[in-house]
């Protein structure tokens, strides 16, 4: 358990809430939940987006720790969940390998192996949602492109950080950056300090794990990735998340669109 703690607090295994700028204020990340209603809330914390009326995709290890789970809120209204299909290609980190990261302050091996899970699940609803239309996934190459994100976990802003141990769910907040990795599994983007960074420059921060990352086209917002796993920033053995110069990575979804396809069309059973 204290492994998998660990890890959520450093990769963003839930639900992170939008670490912003240090010279920008924070009500202009604010956003209301009726500006992208498609964001699914997990139990506690972390998050999905309804890309289907009866389907929300989310991160593996945002699902995987819990024992059940029976609703999650779509549209600010509780869904009831009839099933989860988690991708079988996720992993989870082994102890051994957390201890000695712990111990050392060595993080590599603990990145690779990130790297190499697929963590990709998807959440069937009861009933189909009649009131929030789905959002679409991007198949396309987001490499260069402004990515929108999304959520409500912890927030701070790039010279401090924010705390391993405060809320994990927050208010809502939506910031931007640019998409620097596009290809295999995973999107991913660099959290740059001013002036070099976007107007509204924001990462995630822990307790936003399966929070949408959006690239508009032909101006609508597709779903590029969902919010997985960060390289933050270690001083010694001192995890430093949601400072300038981590690296985010979030599931790319269209590597894995055929699964996807094929998990909604058979109702998960294959």
């Amino acid at each position: 358990m204290r492994g998998i703690l660990i890890a959520s607090l450093l990769l963003s295994f839930d639900a992170r809430a939008v670490v912003i700028r240090d010279d920008v204020p924070d009500r202009e990340y604010r956003m209301d939940a009726s500006a992208f209603p498609a964001l699914a809330d997990l139990p506690g914390e972390g998050h999905g987006v309804l890309i289907h009326p009866r389907w929300v995709v989310t991160a593996a290890h945002a699902v995987s720790w819990q024992h059940a789970l029976d609703e999650v809120v779509v549209g600010g209204t509780p869904r009831a969940v009839r099933k989860v299909v988690i991708h079988p290609g996720f992993k989870t980190p082994p102890q051994a390998m957390v201890d000695v990261a712990l111990k050392t302050g060595d993080w590599e091996a603990f990145f690779e192996f990130m790297a190499t899970s697929d963590d990709l699940a998807l959440v069937q609803l009861a009933e189909p949602v009649t009131d929030v239309p789905p959002v679409r996934v991007f198949r396309g190459d987001a490499l260069g492109k402004e990515v929108r994100l999304i959520g409500r976990g912890a927030t701070g802003n790039g010279v401090t950080g924010h705390t391993l141990h405060g809320p994990r769910r927050t208010d809502l907040r939506q910031g931007y950056n640019h998409v620097t990795v596009s290809e295999g599994r995973w999107i991913a983007y660099r959290f740059d300090a001013p002036p070099n960074a976007h107007r509204l420059e924001a990462s995630t921060g822990s307790g936003d794990s399966g929070g949408p990352m959006l690239v508009k086209v032909d101006g609508e917002w597709q779903l590029a990735g969902i919010a997985a796993w960060k390289r933050g920033q270690v001083v010694g053995t001192e995890v430093r998340p949601g400072t300038y110069g981590e690296v985010s990575y979030g599931v790319r979804l269209g590597n894995y669109a055929g699964w996807i396809e094929d998990a909604i069309s058979t109702g998960g059973a294959n």
